[in-house]
């Protein structure tokens, strides 16, 4: 059987009682794989990642050294989030890198989707290699790869961008969820104790908010849609039932607002919130329209520079989920 086949046998991990040997089994065998040497994970905050940081803590303690890189286009709190657990809840040696001046001049008046992907997932690597040469005795390289990831994309998990570390470092590889579907490691970061909202964190672009901020991203934009995104999902969650994914995204234009009695241009707000069982169709859920009212007027009052809000109704096809 091919070392990146699920077995056969393996039972879907649907329980806490399953998680929690599945748990077990992979301590041991991370412990028999590693030893006493050392692991550097890139850690984004992700489900993936972040049930991996849990893992390795459990199995291998400090000499796990997690690299959280900021590099600007992560949603608020979530950097924050990122310390608090791992390194104060969970005593992780974590390195946080602040990167944002660094990414956000790379991208300055670059408009083109892809060229703007390419910059971020570029500098992303060229950040953590330059961690990683910091660092003696790092002899593995741990990564979030999942079971859909080796069935769509092969055994490195491109969209991390790790897989472009340049081959003189010559980590092995450490992937223990590797044989996992995604409610799978969603029941595995429930069992180690990982915060639900981090355990059910939205699915969440690799070049995160620089595919929302639409358009050659500006500083007073992206941080427009920091705050209007924030906004948008402490609504949405209120309700009794949410969509598998909502967010917001600023297209690269204005339009003409008043405020004070005066004439001035703002930014538009557009909401998106979709259902959706595999991301290749979606459909748009109903929204309460006093919800809408509710983000709208928040949006509005409390963040600087936009003053419009969309809700964008378009399914796919042909519309996509992301903007960019």
């Amino acid at each position: 059987m091919s070392e990146n086949r699920r077995p056969e046998t393996m039972q879907r991990i649907n329980t806490k009682e399953l998680a929690d040997a599945f748990i077990a089994e992979q301590i041991a065998a991370l412990k028999a794989q590693i030893g006493d040497k050392k692991v550097l994970l890139a850690l984004s905050g992700g489900v993936d990642s972040s049930v991996v940081a849990a893992l390795l803590i459990k199995a291998i303690g400090k000499n796990l050294v997690c690299v959280h890189v900021n590099h600007g286009l992560l949603r608020k709190g979530e950097p924050e989030q990122v310390i608090k657990v791992f390194r104060h809840e969970m005593n992780a040696n974590l390195i946080y890198v602040d990167a944002v001046d660094r990414f956000l001049d790379k991208l300055a008046g670059v408009s083109e989707p892809e060229q703007k992907r390419k910059i971020i997932g570029a500098e992303f690597i060229r950040v953590f290699e330059e961690e990683a040469r910091k660092l003696d005795g790092i002899e593995f390289l741990a990564q979030g790869t999942i079971y859909p990831d080796i069935l769509e994309s092969g055994p490195v998990k491109a969209h991390h961008n790790v897989g472009g570390l340049p081959d003189d470092l010559k980590f092995e590889l450490v992937e223990p969820i590797k044989f996992l579907y995604k409610d799978e490691v969603r029941v595995v970061g429930k069992a180690l104790g990982l915060p639900d909202n981090m355990v059910y964190r939205q699915p969440f672009p690799g070049p995160g908010l620089g595919v929302r901020c639409v358009g050659a991203i500006t500083r007073d934009r992206l941080e427009a849609l920091r705050e209007s995104d924030a906004i948008v999902r402490e609504e949405i969650e209120k309700l009794p039932s949410v969509p598998w994914q909502y967010f917001c995204a600023i297209p690269d234009f204005r339009s003409t607002g008043i405020k004070d009695g005066k004439r001035y241009m703002g930014w538009l707000v557009v909401i998106r919130a979709v259902n959706t069982v595999d991301a290749v169709t979606a459909t748009v859920p109903e929204i309460p329209f006093a919800t809408l009212c509710a983000i709208r007027d928040r949006i509005i009052a409390s963040v600087p520079g936009v003053n419009r809000v969309a809700w964008d109704i378009s399914e796919k096809p042909v519309s996509t989920i992301e903007f960019e």
